[in-house]
């Protein structure tokens, strides 16, 4: 299933407000208290953007991003009661996005997330200058060129960035695009094939959509 926003916070009475007050208001949220039910969480699930605190228990918040990173690029918030500096400065240049102290408005809180998917494709689809996909309107704009892809590259495409960051199977594609299980690598291949054609600047060096060998796909946010 598909987040806006996964919590990961030892803090279970505050995390399950904020996840409550989420979804009041339009953000698909769900949480989790420790490092070892994030990993759980993301091999089932897809989130659009974490809240992780630096204190799990007996685990690292900077750690499980240092490890996460390894994997997605989709935007991690820290969310701490830790006023140090050197934390903030630790957050930041693990990878993570941005540093919220606690205790944080549940309104301001909301609106900065809401600005987050925002920038990276909530709805909207997908635009880093260069690529850009308007899922609402269904077009795909390379450069300053529209582009045309047939439906089912266009559902691909679509797919994919919905899971931006997170490794997609080729079991998963073939269950939720092509909806039949029995569709052979070949077929993909060739669809991955074409739409790389279209989008990427260098087919040949993909930088939106990232082979992960023996696993599937994964789209990323091209050139920073």
């Amino acid at each position: 299933m598909k987040y806006d926003c996964l919590i990961i916070d030892d803090e279970k009475l505050l995390a399950d407000s904020t996840v409550e007050y989420f979804n009041m208001f339009g953000v698909s949220a769900a949480a989790v208290y420790t490092a070892e039910e994030c990993r759980a969480f993301l091999s089932e699930n897809s989130a659009g953007l974490l809240l992780l605190d630096i204190n799990l228990g007996n685990d690292s918040g900077f750690q499980l991003c240092k490890e996460l990173r390894e994997k997605t690029q989709i935007p991690i918030l820290f969310i701490s009661a830790r006023t140090s500096d050197d934390d903030q400065i630790i957050a930041l240049n693990i990878g993570g996005d941005d540093y919220i102290q606690k205790p944080y408005s549940l309104g301001v809180l909301l609106a900065k997330v809401k600005a987050v998917l925002k920038r990276y494709g909530k709805d909207g689809g997908f635009d880093d200058g260069y690529l850009k996909v308007d899922l609402d309107a269904k077009k795909v704009t390379v450069g300053s060129r529209p582009v045309k892809l047939t439906a089912l590259e266009y559902k691909l495409l679509e797919y994919l960035i919905g899971n931006k960051g997170r490794v997609v199977s080729k079991q998963e594609l073939f269950d939720n695009v092509w909806e039949d299980k029995f569709t052979g690598d070949g077929t993909l291949n060739v669809h991955i094939r074409k739409l790389r054609e279209a989008v990427e600047r260098d087919p040949g060096a993909p930088e939106y959509i990232i082979t992960e060998w023996g696993s599937g796909y994964r789209f990323c946010g091209g050139k920073q």
